[in-house]
This record gives structure tokens, C-alpha cells and sequence, in this order.
């Protein structure tokens, strides 16, 4: 009897081991998807389709203190989507590989940045929903900051 008490203290050992694993890299993986689909889609759909959020753009900040500003901000925020979401899709592929850059870390990173420009963009355009519709994912990125902070 003591035999079996003991094989299953250690299972039980073994077992929340690898849960911890799970526990860790599956939210881990998530936030990164996440964060790659919405910045590869939204940077990539800029790219595509330069010339008609370009005109969107500029009738968006029309009123706005930036409104002379919008042929500089396109591609600077299109950048910064594309690389916050590549370096995301990188640190996804990377977390399977011996790799020790941490580009998991600089894709959360980088999307928080994006979202803070995104952020100041709609405050400034006094478009005051659309700005609290990107805290929640202001949040998920501060998040992924923790979840791939080594």
C-alpha cells in the first residue's frame, strides 16, 4: 500500500509539472497569435490598399490637429503593424526552436507601441469610442509583455 501512495505522489508530481508547462506556453501562444493576425492583417490591408486608407485617413483627421500629418503617419504605423505583427508570428515560431532572441518580447512590445499610436490617433480626432474599443487590446498586449518577459 505504501507502494501506491507513493507511485502516485509521483505521478501527481509529473503530472502538475507538465501542466505548469501547458499552463505557461498556451496563453503564451495565444497572445502572440492574437497579436500576429490583428498586425500582419491590419499593416498588410495598409500596404494592399495604400491609396484608399490613405484617402480614409485623411478625411478621418480632417478636423484634427494631425490632419497635415497623415502622409507621414501612414507609413510610419504601417511599419510599426507590420514588423509588431511579424516579430509576433517570429516569436511563435521561435518558442519551438533553441533560439535565445526573444522576439516574442519585442513583437508585445512593439504592439503596445502600435496601440498607443492608434490610441492618440482616435483621441486626438476626438473619436473617443474608438479609442476605448483599443484598451482591451492594450491590455492583452501588456500581458503578453509579462507572459514573454524571460
Amino acid at each position: 500500500m505504501g507502494m501506491n501512495v507513493l507511485l502516485l505522489q509521483t505521478d501527481f508530481t509529473n503530472n502538475v509539472q507538465v501542466g505548469y508547462g501547458l499552463l505557461w506556453e498556451t496563453p503564451r501562444f495565444l497572445v502572440g497569435a492574437f497579436m500576429a493576425i490583428l498586425f500582419l492583417q491590419s499593416g498588410l490591408d495598409k500596404v494592399m490598399h495604400y491609396g484608399g486608407n490613405l484617402e480614409y485617413l485623411k478625411g478621418y483627421f480632417k478636423d484634427s490637429p494631425l490632419a497635415g500629418m497623415v502622409g507621414l503617419m501612414m507609413p510610419a504605423i504601417t511599419v510599426l503593424e507590420v514588423l509588431a505583427g511579424g516579430l509576433s508570428l517570429i516569436g511563435l515560431v521561435s518558442s519551438f526552436l533553441p533560439i535565445q532572441i526573444p522576439f516574442a518580447f519585442f513583437g508585445m512590445a512593439l504592439s503596445g507601441v502600435c496601440l498607443l499610436c492608434l490610441f492618440f490617433g482616435q483621441r486626438m480626432a476626438n473619436d473617443y469610442a474608438g479609442a476605448a474599443a483599443l484598451v482591451p487590446y492594450f491590455l492583452v498586449a501588456i500581458v503578453g509583455l509579462f507572459l514573454t518577459a524571460r
